[in-house]
């Protein structure tokens, strides 16, 4: 019998092979959220290096006084943050790397905010 977290891991494996195949050279937004925080970053599969990153423990979200890290308020500005250094640096389409996640909560908040801040996916 499999454990959640075997369960979990299985998932995040078909998740990431799936989108590695179907991506055609695009950027990956991978997200990874713990019980206090969340953490974003768009990755060049093909380079194998991180092009931007975002987190609930960078300096913005502080000077933002956004209460706990944990929120889906905190998420939302996650997602917004990432969306504009990834504009900055070049990047304007990626596709959604979940990590395995169910899209709702967080991880939903997270990528509706990219999409409004003009990262396309």
């Amino acid at each position: 019998m499999n454990t959640p977290r075997e369960l979990f891991n299985k998932r995040k494996t078909r998740v990431r092979y799936d989108l590695k195949k179907h991506a055609s050279g695009k950027s990956r937004l991978s997200v990874f959220r713990s019980g206090r925080h969340i953490y974003a970053q768009v990755i060049d599969d093909l380079k194998g290096s991180t092009i931007v990153s975002a987190s609930t423990l960078d300096k913005e979200i502080r000077e933002k006084n956004i209460k706990k890290s944990s929120t889906v308020e905190a998420a939302s500005f996650i997602g917004t943050l990432i969306a504009e250094r990834a504009l900055k640096s070049g990047v304007s389409e990626v596709v959604f790397d979940r990590g395995g996640y169910i899209y709702h909560g967080r991880v939903k908040a997270l990528a509706e905010a990219a999409r409004a801040a003009g990262l396309k996916f």
